[in-house]
């Protein structure tokens, strides 16, 4: 039993610390009054894989821990405040999973013996998961915490929460009569999809019955394919409400069918838009869409500014944060390259404006700047080079104008080497894979992900093609990525100064996008290109490895974990500056990290090292 005078001061220390601080005052006195104190001298070390009779959760008094794998391999270093030994609270955890914590600093530790904590689960379930001992389930449980209330508000509504069940579904070949009867006496509805061979071919409204049957006196025997509207724009029931209200108002529609597996299941109007939500985005978006000038698009920026900080206040996932900016991040892309084609007259042929990072990645945030190129038809002349120049100048200088800044590496089409017809980066693809020394495997790592936002689609993916081709012809290619991809490390011994930035005005900070963030959009780039994916978005690209049983499920839910984790923090420290009148950053001051963020990053980190790990052993040269 605890000595009573030595009582007060372990409850005022554990009760400040992640996740002691969540249990009531009499609980936590329980707690204390069992606790063990020993002291570990520096190169000693606390055998966690020993058959003792009672397993315990260490908590770090004072000093520094090193964990070891079994093969000596570093896990984590611990500091003030850290806990470590949440893998023994499972009884059915594999041995090989065990490691020893040994004192690089002469320690005091606190140990809670796990009978205690036990008994403890036992009697408040709820506070189990933040014992957990797996990893990931402490990250869900963080997770939980920084989304609470994730169901409210605009952006995470699906379109299938509130389309309409209602849709006339018809096929080529009957006529506008009996099409007509369809929707107005069968299904009460102003829209019908129409289908040829099992294929959605066309769509009709009663707007285009009257425009183009009624005031043009056609013919009502005659087959609804003269009069539909061809290759309609289709959403699925998973869509962001916001990505189809985007569709809408981009190709001014007003209809859109809801399909899913090729099957129509309902129908998304404008009118559902408005009876259900004022949006901000829409609304910025569209009037991005009627600006006439850079001037007037620079002066929306501040409205672009309080959208992100809406969505990271309203505890948004980070996924659908990213969608939204970019979706912003287009239409101001879009916008600027209309202002010019109007200036400049029509395209001398034809083109794709491509961006490529984390822009088309869908995964845009405040800190975003310019990656993208343009894909040129093969008969470009050189006076038609003039013209995109020109186009490619103006779309950059306008962006930078309106807060997206100009590329520091210089890969935007107004670099030459970017504005390009299709067969001369065909020719880039090839020439990368074939030989990544270092320069072209820095490009490569650009444009390994694009996406078009104006233009001919169809020349991005001729380019998916040609690297797929080239990536499945040299077998050493992934080997490469993954030796580069993993020689940057998750950053374990962080808080004992050992990974932080040195030099300059960033001196002794944690720059999360380097040593995070960048090394699973790596992780995730190599499993998509393993099994073949053109998924963009990095939890896509994870969800295609796992699918294609190449990731394992409990590999895919830590790394998501981890992934969702970083982002939500980065996210609140951007929001931070951003509120305090400061540039957002990546470099966070780990003194500003309370014991509740340090012990999930902590986590989060572990889970990376040990994806690279994995990515080593299943991808690496040999």
């Amino acid at each position: 039993m605890m000595d009573d005078s030595l009582l007060p001061n372990v409850i005022q220390f554990i009760s400040q610390i992640d996740p002691f601080d969540k249990l009531p005052k009499n609980v936590l006195r329980e707690l204390a009054q069992v606790i063990k104190i020993i002291y570990v001298s520096q190169g000693e070390s606390v055998d966690l894989t020993s058959d003792q009779q009672e397993k315990h959760l260490y908590i770090v008094r004072s000093g520094a821990m090193e964990q070891r794998k079994k093969n000596g391999v570093l896990r984590a270093r611990l500091e003030t405040e850290d806990l470590f030994g949440f893998t023994f609270l499972d009884s059915d955890v594999d041995d090989d999973q065990g490691y020893q914590a040994i004192a690089i600093e002469h320690c005091l530790l606190y140990l809670i013996p796990h009978s205690a904590l036990q008994s403890l689960f036992n009697k408040t379930p709820e506070y189990a998961e933040h014992f957990a001992s797996q990893a990931q389930v402490r990250l869900n449980s963080a997770l939980d915490v920084v989304w609470s209330n994730r169901e409210k508000g605009l952006f995470i509504r699906k379109v299938s929460d509130v389309a309409s069940g209602r849709v006339a579904v018809v096929t080529s070949d009957m006529s506008i009569q009996a099409v007509a009867h369809e929707m107005r006496m069968i299904k009460r509805t102003s829209c019908a999809v129409i289908y040829e061979n099992d294929l959605i071919v066309g769509l009709i409204t009663d707007r285009d019955m009257t425009k183009r049957v009624i005031a043009e006196a056609y013919p009502i025997d005659k087959p609804i394919k003269d009069v539909m509207t061809s290759s309609p724009l289709i959403v699925s029931p998973d869509d962001l409400v916001l990505h189809a209200a985007s569709l809408m108002m981009q190709y001014n529609v007003r209809n859109l069918p809801v399909v899913e597996n090729n099957r129509v299941i309902g129908l998304l109007t404008t009118s559902h838009l408005v009876q259900n939500h004022r949006m901000q985005a829409i609304f910025l978006i569209e009037k991005i869409k009627y600006a006439v000038s850079v001037k007037e698009l620079v002066l929306l920026t501040p409205e672009r500014q309080a959208i992100f900080e809406a969505l990271v206040e309203g505890k948004v996932i980070p996924e659908t944060i990213g969608k939204v900016m970019s979706m912003i991040f287009d239409a101001y892309t879009r916008r600027l390259i209309c202002i010019m084609i109007d200036q400049l007259g029509e395209p001398p042929c034809e083109f794709a404006w491509i961006v490529a990072g984390s822009h088309a990645r869908n995964e845009v945030h405040s800190l975003t700047d310019q990656d993208s190129a343009i894909v040129l038809a093969d008969n470009v002349t050189a006076n038609d080079r003039i013209y995109f120049k020109h186009l490619a100048d103006f779309v950059t200088q306008g962006l930078d104008r309106c807060d997206y800044p100009l590329c520091t590496g210089n890969y935007m089409a107004s670099t030459d080497k970017w504005c390009q017809p299709l067969n001369m980066w065909q020719q880039y693809y090839k020439k990368w894979v074939a030989n990544p020394e270092y320069e072209r495997l820095l490009n490569i790592s650009v444009f390994l992900e694009i996406r078009t936002v104006f233009g001919n689609a169809n020349f991005e993916q001729l380019l998916r093609q040609s690297l797929h081709s080239h990536i499945l012809a040299n077998k050493e290619f992934l080997g490469i990525l993954v030796k580069d991809a993993t020689r940057t490390n998750p950053p374990l011994g962080i808080f004992n100064s050992l990974v932080l930035e040195k030099g300059g005005e960033n001196k002794k900070t944690l720059n999360i996008k380097k040593y995070a963030i960048n090394l699973i959009i790596d992780l995730a780039r190599i499993y998509a290109l393993a099994v073949g994916s053109d998924a963009l978005h990095t939890e896509a690209r994870f969800e295609a490895a796992n699918k294609a049983g190449v990731l394992s499920d409990d590999a895919f839910k830590n790394i998501m974990g981890s992934y969702r984790f970083i982002l939500t923090f980065r996210f609140g420290h951007q929001l931070a500056a951003l509120k305090e009148g400061k540039l957002p950053d990546n470099h966070i001051n780990p003194d500003t990290f309370g014991s509740f963020e340090r012990k999930h990053l902590k986590d989060a980190f572990r889970i990376i090292a040990d994806q690279q790990d994995a990515a080593k052993l299943r991808f690496g040269s040999h």
